[in-house]
């Protein structure tokens, strides 16, 4: 049985060399994941990407993951979340990438544009306005809420930012990103069981993020507590 085409784009992509110049392989990756992207969305569309997500070769599930990450919309995110748990640590790497980028798109088109915008502001006080602002046009849009969470922690302000993240969480329940961050939040509020339940929540959806399961261990053994 021929094997699909998708794998034969993704065996094209370089792999490191010690031999060679980390820029110049860093620029020929970027060309080629964009050659990738290219090709993908020639042949493929999103649901027969998810329908990849199945396959029983792990090169396949890779290569399948890596486009959605790519291209893939919210319709998808339930999809690549299962990938956490694959069996293969590559996908389950590449499905954990792919699920930010694919909550960034979860949003209609200006208002995806206007926060990767916001997002790179130095700003922080013009940063926080343009998200206040957003959030009021975009409610159902989580990651809004999440980088909104993550610019009220820079700030102290925890309260504020557990309360986002509860919204991420609310709007978008494969949100590890969020539910990580709020358990930081609550260390800082010294409330330690609030925070390893965030904690275990975070490792529930995704348990390949090593700092978190660390910081599980730390807490139950303050706490008293077992998984």
């Amino acid at each position: 049985m021929r094997e699909p085409r998708i794998i034969t784009f993704y065996r094209e992509l370089p792999e490191p060399s010690p031999l060679e110049d980390p820029e110049l392989w860093a620029s020929g990756l970027r060309n080629a994941l964009e050659r990738f992207h290219r090709r993908v969305e020639e042949c493929y569309t999103e649901a027969t990407l998810e329908r990849l997500l199945h396959s029983p070769d792990p090169v396949c599930r890779r290569a399948a993951v890596l486009a959605l990450g790519m291209m893939g919309t919210m319709a998808v995110n339930a999809a690549a979340s299962a990938r956490l748990q694959d069996e293969d640590s590559l996908v389950r790497q590449l499905a954990s990438d792919a699920m930010w980028a694919i909550w960034f798109r979860g949003g209609r088109p200006e208002h995806i544009a206007e926060l990767q915008n916001l997002v790179g502001l130095d700003d922080t006080r013009r940063m926080l306005r343009g998200l206040d602002a957003l959030v009021s046009r975009a409610s159902d849009y989580a990651e809004v809420y999440n980088q909104r969470a993550i610019l009220y922690y820079r700030l102290g302000e925890f309260r504020r930012a557990v309360a986002d993240c509860e919204t991420v969480l609310r709007l978008n329940p494969h949100h590890f990103g969020a539910a990580a961050g709020m358990a930081q939040c609550y260390l800082n509020l010294n409330r330690p069981r609030a925070a390893l339940r965030s904690f275990r929540t975070a490792l529930e959806i995704n348990p390949n993020l090593d700092d978190v399961e660390a910081a599980v261990r730390a807490l139950e053994e303050v706490l008293g507590e077992s998984s």
